[in-house]
């Protein structure tokens, strides 16, 4: 499809506004596209985390660059919605109390760390800052995270809060997923994550730590298992530095040897920004490690190359 249906607006994004989704639905359905069923070449689209929180100004954890990334998002999903078998999108989704965020920690004076501080294994130890919850526990997350190498304990602000506003798509773009389904005859699937309150959830196929009875903790195998079945992956979101980095490299070790799946995997460079950090250059880690991903057979695009 080369043109935009007439009720898509790129003004509206990044702003709060209720859809005619009845307008949408009928607009859709005169598009006169072929089902999902009958593609021959089946292409999945991932929208990884583009919530409101994560894309609009006013979100709790807005993410600079993430209004163009929706535009040009949009805009693709339009363009290629004959070639778009089915949209899958993630959902950041988290409690008031999890071990990243500010009411999990407190210093000596009982005062929660700000936003964007960094808790490190030594800082547990000299009890800088002393858990409030699942002392022992949290105590050991972070030493495991350093033990692990992953990411130190970064403290976020409250975002994505379950059943909050900041936990939707952002609502174009929420219209874009809504009118392809109809199109497509393709209802889209939906991924939460993030709700194990003693863990960070970047990626979409597991948390950083695995947590012993909890199903979430463990390997998306179900996930895993669709991404057989098509032709192609194409994955954009926020942030590129977090969620996005980290679900794609869960994928290269998933696939690490099966070289046919890891060029199945596209990532849309321009549909994906990083978190900006006033101490940590997470632009430059992401585009490190994207570059060690093309090296190894993922492909690096954008929303203008023909899909």
């Amino acid at each position: 499809m080369a043109s935009l249906p007439e009720f898509y607006d790129p003004d509206r994004i990044g702003t709060l506004f209720y859809p005619d989704v009845a307008a949408i639905a009928a607009q859709a359905e005169t598009a006169d596209l072929p089902p999902a069923e009958q593609d021959s070449r089946r292409v999945m689209l991932l929208i990884v985390d583009m919530q409101i929180d994560f894309c609009h100004a006013q979100g709790m954890l807005y993410v600079p660059g993430a209004i163009g990334d929706i535009r040009r998002l949009i805009e693709f999903i339009y363009r290629n919605a004959e070639r778009i078998t089915r949209i899958t999108c993630s959902l950041d989704s988290h409690h008031p109390f999890q071990i990243f965020h500010p009411a999990w920690w407190v210093d000596s004076a009982g005062r929660h760390p700000p936003p964007f501080t960094t808790i490190t294994a030594g800082d547990v130890e000299t009890r800088r800052w002393q858990p409030v919850f699942q002392p022992d526990g949290s105590r050991e997350y972070v030493r495991r995270l350093q033990r692990e190498a992953k990411k130190q304990l970064t403290i976020w602000p409250y975002h994505v809060p379950i059943g909050g506003v900041g936990n939707a798509l952002d609502t174009e773009l929420w219209s874009a997923v809504f009118w392809h389904a109809v199109a497509r005859r393709s209802p889209p699937v939906w991924w939460a994550k993030g709700g194990i309150p003693h863990t960070e959830h970047y990626s979409i196929l597991k948390p950083e730590i695995e947590i012993a009875g909890e199903p979430q903790s463990e390997l998306n195998q179900d996930f895993i298992h669709s991404i057989e079945e098509f032709d192609a992956l194409v994955i954009a979101g926020e942030a590129a530095s977090h969620c996005v980095l980290e679900t794609v490299e869960d994928l290269v070790e998933v696939f690490r040897h099966r070289p046919d799946h890891l060029a199945k995997i596209r990532i849309l460079t321009d549909c994906t920004s990083p978190v900006r950090h006033p101490q940590i250059d997470f632009q430059a880690i992401a585009q490190g490690r994207f570059k060690e991903f093309e090296s190894m057979g993922v492909k690096l695009t954008t929303s203008q190359a023909p899909l």
